[in-house]
This record gives structure tokens, C-alpha cells and sequence, in this order.
């Protein structure tokens, strides 16, 4: 008898964007199972197409493993009463383990004896566990599932049949009336109902049924035809690894084909006519080999390659229609004026609360002129920035757009062109919609990064006010993306400009437009928390420590770039044993510096030289430390604060800083205070966990 196990669901079609966490989670499932149940095996193999999901387990034992193991039980003096007798404690500890009294013996553990058994436990037979596999399938979740007649079960399509088979023999259990057998079924078209002699034979049956259960091999066909059509063509495909993935599963015997369109079409932006084919024919678009884009498209057959003449003309036709679409919307949107269309945005909510989108056009143009000015713009350039922002939402209203939502943006630029924009301009319409997903692009051009922070920020900004704000995955306007979006473009063009003030400045924007809004100092503090996390999980994603983090931005965010690079120096610095000491010497003035009311200093109430000592080396050191931070020479800076490490230390061993004089006292601490707050302008460096590294 073989010693595979397989498993088959088979369902109706599963969506495709289902399929790879379905297989992931059966696989790891499965696993789990495996050694949650002791039953030793060698490896999952997972399956899947749009109608199964399946796994093959190899090697798999025929039982579990016997067990002899010893149980401790209670002490013995609890296990005996004063005459020595058995207590219901031993009594009720050797029945639990299914043993008897006589089975007892004593050990000693630290020096106090407990009662012991040995106890065997059989292994069962693995036929019998396999019954209870059932739980796995019904343990895979799915983003929407449905029921169906009048089932209980809610699940992501109809159950139609399952295979379970351990060997040859077939491993009964039942879901929703459906039961385990050895019968599968092949391709909807080219296959049918069939028998899978044994677990090994899986995947030979269903090859003769026109299926290729695994995803590896169906994807990597795929790969390969689409390669032997690019060589005799002298093509070269678009072969988009998302749009590849989707294909895969939607397939369950792939073969490609090629189709033509009219080159009329090509006038049309190339966008638009590859967003035609991709998302909404799942097509593979073809270049020439110098890059042109070519009046011809690949597709993917659930089929084999007979009557591929005809199944070509009938997606021609169909592509043909979209095209005409999307020919006809460009067309269309050239008429009129920028202007024109600028005015229907009035008649478009953005969000009930915070009006339309002419209304936030109005507030982008503004935050927009503030940043250009903060950051030192020349006129011209900011003239530009400030059309940019306001017509950046234009070809929201056009027809392209509405029917292609992913060229926002796109076509802007390309309209703006049309219809005589400067250059920049346009360019800077498609930027500020940068990045568009996590890790993506920023804007490159300094216009289009100002529109697209002052966007992303009205957006954040908005929707906190009203009360939008994202819980756990729950995040529909996508603020923490816009909010990392911001974040990375200030990184990537250096700008000196603190985030809690771009906060403060679009917060109070609302107030003087007398928009809706929460407490003030509520929607204060949840705007600049809110931007404190994303700072912090953007840090980590590049490998910053969680504690060095806690550090930079204790007192907040202020320049993000140069909090990063605060952050990245500390790093260096924690694994440097010689600026252990400094950090000992600053971390006790932090400490103390907690008790001060001020940061007044009196010299003449000096009682000792260290106090001196240490006032003169502060002293000497603040306006350089200062003139360094604001040139960003962090290095300088931690290396002025460092000079205090020496004198630091002596103050402490000479002076007794909470001493019973509360004049002397208020004095020392208000030295201290000033310390400490030179000391928080780089970093709160008692929240960094130095020890761990020596």
C-alpha cells in the first residue's frame, strides 16, 4: 500500500484573487494538523485550480508513534496522610493517568519527593485520525463566502464533491452531505467524472483529464507558450506578474492565442488601451522589440488548442468594443476647456461633511502656496505649483477616467498637454497622486511633491476632524498610505519642513473655513499621534529598532528626514561600547532633570567647583551643540553633547543634588533642566536600550 495522502474539495469556480491564500492557508493548515495529530509524514504538496483545492501528504506513517512517558504528580506529603495511607489526591492523580496506587513511586526533585507513574500511551491508526481531516477544509476562510440551498455552511462557493485517500483506501467523512470517495472530475469541457486509483495517481488522472492541478506548472506553461509566441512573432509581451497570477487561476488547461485590433486605435493614449487589456480582458499587451506598442494582444484559453482561429475573432470583437470606448471618451473629453470641466467638480461631493470637490481643490491650492513659500519658492515656479493644484482633479469629471478610474492622474497629464498646459504643469497633475501603492514612487518634481503632500494632507486632515480615523484593518480613504506617501516625499527632497506644523497648518485651515470638526485639542492630538505611528512604522520597515525609534520621536516627529537620520546614528552609536558612558552620564541627568519646576540657573548658589565645571562645560558646548543640530551635522552635535559625559559624572560623584537647601536644590535641578532639554532635542536616549548590546 502506498503510504500518500490525498485530499481534494472540489467546488464551483473560485474567484482568482481566492486561490493563493486558499492554497497557503491548506498547506500550513494541513501541516499543523499533521503534527497537532503525531503523525509523522514527509511532504505537503498543495493543488489548485478554479474548481479544487487539494493537498498530498507523502510518507505519511500508519499510525501514530506509542508514547511512554512518566507523569509527576503531587508531593509526598500530600500523597500520604499521617499514617501513611493514600490520599484522594494520589487516588484521584493515578486514576487520571489511567494507572492504579501500586503504580506509584516517589522521586526526588530539589530536594522534595513527588509522586510518579509510568504511563504508555498507544499510537492510534492513522485511517481512523484522517476521519477528522474534514476540519482543516472547513477551518480556510475566504474574503466573501455564500451559502447555498439550504445549507448551514457559509463558505466561498458550493462544495461539489472531495476525495480522501490514504493510499488506495478511501478515508470517509462528510460536509454538508457531500462524502469523501475516489472520484474527481476533469476539465468542465474537455474532461469528466473520473477515478483516482491511488493518492500517487492524482495528478497523471487529472493530466488526462485535461487539468494541471499544480499552480507551479500550470504558471510556468503559461510562461513558456507566451515565450514561443514572443520568438515567432519578434513580439515582446507585457507579461505582468499580477496579471500572470490572475491568468494562472483562472485556467485549468492553459493555451495561448493572439488577437489583433484595428491600428486606428493606437492614436489613442497607450494607457488607456493597456488598462483595456489588462484589467478588463486579461489580456498580455504586445510591444515590437524597440518598445512600440503593437495593434495585437495574447490572451489565455481554459481550453486546448483546437478551433483557436474562431476563439481569437470573438475576443477581437470584444476588445474591439472597449476600444471604440475608450476612443470615443478621448475624443470627446478633448472638447471644451480645462475650466469648463473644472466647474462640474461643484456638483461633485467629495465627502458630505467636508463638501465638495471643488471645495477641496479650493484647500489643496492653499496649503499648496504655503508650502511653496516655507520652502522658499521662486514666484514663477510657484505660480505653477499653485495651477497645478488647482486644476489637479480635472480630469476626474472626463469620460476616460470615469470609465478607467486608473488613469487618474494619467489623464491628467496627457489632457493638460492637449490643451496647452506648461509642462510642468502636467507633469506635476499625475504626480501628486504618487506613491500610488505601498513602496511605489514618489513625485520626482518639486511641484508635483508640494500638490501631493498638500492633498494627502487635506485628506488625513478631513477625515480625522470628522472622526475618520483607521482601526486595525479598517482604513477606506487609505490615510496611513498618504500619511507614509508624505513622509517619503519630504524624505526624498530633503525639506527641512517639521511635520507637526504642516499638521497644524492644514488644522487650522479648517477652523478658519469654519468646516465640521471635533474638540480642537482632540483632533490635535489624534492627527499628531497619528503621524507618529506611521513615522514609526516607516523606521522599522527600514530595519530602525523599536526602542531607537521610541527615542528619536519621543518629543515628536519635527523634520522626519532628519529624525531618520538621528535614528540611524544612534544605532551606529548603541553598538560603540566607549559611548556607553555618555549615555550612563546623560541618561542620570534625564532622570533628575524629571524633578525640576525650571531651568533657572544662579551661579552664585554654586556650592562646589563640579557644579562650576559642569556650568562653564555646558556652556561652552550649547551654541555650537544648537548651531550643529540646525545645520543637520548630527554627528557634531552628539559629539558636543558627549563632552559632557566627564564632567557630568563628576558633578554626581561631588554633589549631592537633592539636597535639604531647596534654593540649592532648585538650582541644581534647573541646571540639569537645561541639560536635559539640549539632550531631548536630539533624542529621549533612556528610552534606547544600550546594556543589551554589551
Amino acid at each position: 500500500m502506498s503510504n500518500t495522502v490525498l485530499f481534494e474539495l472540489g467546488v464551483e469556480e473560485l474567484p482568482a484573487r481566492f486561490i493563493n491564500d486558499a492554497l497557503d492557508q491548506l498547506q500550513e493548515k494541513t501541516a499543523q494538523w499533521f503534527k497537532d495529530n503525531r503523525i509523522p509524514y514527509g511532504d505537503i504538496t498543495g493543488f489548485a485550480t478554479p474548481r479544487r483545492l487539494a493537498v498530498k501528504i507523502t510518507n505519511v506513517e500508519e499510525k501514530q508513534p506509542d508514547i511512554e512517558e512518566e507523569a509527576k504528580g503531587p508531593a509526598k506529603k500530600i500523597a500520604l496522610d499521617e499514617e501513611g495511607n493514600w490520599t484522594k489526591a494520589a487516588i484521584g492523580f493515578s486514576k487520571g493517568q489511567g494507572k492504579d496506587v501500586d503504580d506509584i513511586y516517589f522521586k526526588e526533585i530539589k530536594g522534595t519527593e513527588y509522586v510518579h507513574v509510568n504511563k504508555f500511551i498507544e499510537g492510534e491508526q492513522t485511517t481512523k485520525l484522517l476521519q477528522n481531516f474534514r476540519d482543516v477544509f472547513l477551518s480556510l476562510t475566504f474574503p466573501k463566502n455564500m451559502r447555498w440551498g439550504n445549507r448551514d455552511l457559509r463558505y466561498a462557493r458550493p462544495i461539489r464533491w472531495m476525495i480522501g485517500l490514504f493510499g488506495e483506501e478511501v478515508i470517509p467523512f462528510t460536509i454538508e452531505g457531500v462524502e469523501t470517495g475516489n472520484t474527481t472530475y476533469g476539465h468542465r469541457f474537455l474532461g469528466s467524472k473520473t477515478t483516482v486509483a491511488e493518492a500517487d495517481a492524482y495528478e497523471p488522472t487529472l493530466n488526462e483529464q485535461y487539468v494541471m492541478a499544480s499552480v507551479e506548472e500550470r504558471k510556468a506553461e503559461i510562461v513558456d507558450q507566451l515565450k514561443k509566441l514572443e520568438r515567432e512573432n519578434e513580439w515582446k509581451l507585457i507579461i505582468d506578474e499580477e496579471l500572470l497570477n490572475e491568468v494562472t487561476h483562472l485556467v485549468e488547461y492553459p493555451t495561448v492565442f493572439s488577437g489583433t485590433f484595428s491600428e486606428e486605435f493606437l492614436e489613442v493614449p497607450e494607457e488607456a488601451l493597456v488598462t483595456s487589456m489588462k484589467e478588463h480582458q486579461r489580456y498580455f499587451p504586445v510591444r515590437s522589440l524597440n518598445g512600440e506598442l503593437k495593434p495585437h494582444f495574447v490572451g489565455v484559453r481554459n481550453g486546448d488548442d483546437k478551433h483557436l482561429e474562431t476563439v481569437a475573432k470573438g475576443n477581437e470583437k470584444v476588445l474591439k468594443a472597449r476600444l471604440k470606448d475608450a476612443q470615443f471618451f478621448y475624443e470627446e473629453d478633448q472638447k471644451g476647456s480645462i475650466d469648463e470641466k473644472m466647474k462640474k467638480l461643484s456638483r461633485m461631493v467629495y465627502q458630505e461633511e467636508l463638501g465638495t470637490l471643488a471645495d477641496k481643490v479650493q484647500r489643496i491650492v492653499a496649503i499648496t502656496g504655503k508650502l511653496g513659500e516655507w520652502i522658499g519658492l521662486e514666484e514663477t515656479q510657484l505660480q505653477k505649483a499653485k495651477r497645478a493644484a488647482e486644476i489637479c482633479k480635472f480630469d476626474l469629471v472626463t469620460q476616460m477616467v470615469d470609465e478607467f478610474t486608473e488613469l487618474q492622474g494619467t489623464m491628467g497629464e496627457k489632457y493638460a498637454r492637449i490643451f496647452g498646459e506648461d509642462e510642468e504643469v502636467a507633469v506635476a497633475i499625475n504626480e501628486h497622486y504618487m506613491p500610488r501603492q505601498a513602496n511605489g514612487p514618489v513625485p520626482s518634481s518639486t511641484i508635483g511633491s508640494l500638490v501631493s503632500i498638500a492633498d494627502k494632507l487635506d485628506t488625513i486632515v478631513g477625515s480625522i476632524s470628522i472622526g475618520i480615523i483607521p482601526t486595525g484593518s479598517q482604513d477606506p480613504y487609505g490615510l496611513r498610505r498618504q500619511a507614509l506617501g508624505i513622509l517619503q516625499t519630504l524624505t526624498a527632497h530633503g525639506w527641512s519642513l517639521p511635520v507637526e506644523q504642516l499638521i497644524d497648518l492644514v488644522h487650522q485651515f479648517y477652523y478658519e473655513l469654519d468646516l465640521p470638526t471635533r474638540d480642537e485639542k482632540e483632533v490635535h492630538n489624534d492627527l499628531h499621534e497619528f503621524f507618529r505611528v506611521r513615522a514609526a512604522y516607516l523606521m522599522k520597515e527600514e530595519g530602525v529598532a523599536s526602542d531607537v525609534v521610541e527615542a528619536v520621536l519621543a518629543r515628536g516627529i519635527g523634520v522626519y528626514p532628519t529624525t531618520k537620520e538621528k535614528a540611524v546614528l544612534l544605532v551606529e552609536k548603541r553598538q560603540d561600547p566607549s559611548f556607553k558612558s555618555v549615555h550612563e552620564a546623560l541618561g542620570r541627568v534625564l532622570n533628575l532633570a524629571k524633578k525640576a519646576d525650571a531651568a533657572d540657573v544662579d551661579p552664585s548658589l554654586f556650592e562646589n567647583e563640579q557644579e562650576r565645571q559642569l556650568y562653564d562645560a555646558y556652556q561652552h558646548i550649547h551654541e555650537d551643540y544648537r548651531q550643529a543640530l540646525k545645520e543637520n551635522q548630527l554627528d557634531l552635535a552628539l559629539n558636543q553633547l558627549s563632552k559632557l559625559a566627564s564632567p557630568i559624572h563628576t558633578f554626581f560623584d561631588a554633589t549631592m543634588v537633592m539636597t535639604e537647601d531647596a534654593s540649592i536644590r532648585r538650582n541644581r535641578l534647573g541646571l540639569l533642566k537645561q541639560i536635559s532639554e539640549d539632550v531631548y532635542a536630539f533624542a529621549d536616549l533612556n528610552a534606547i536600550e544600550w546594556k543589551q548590546q554589551f
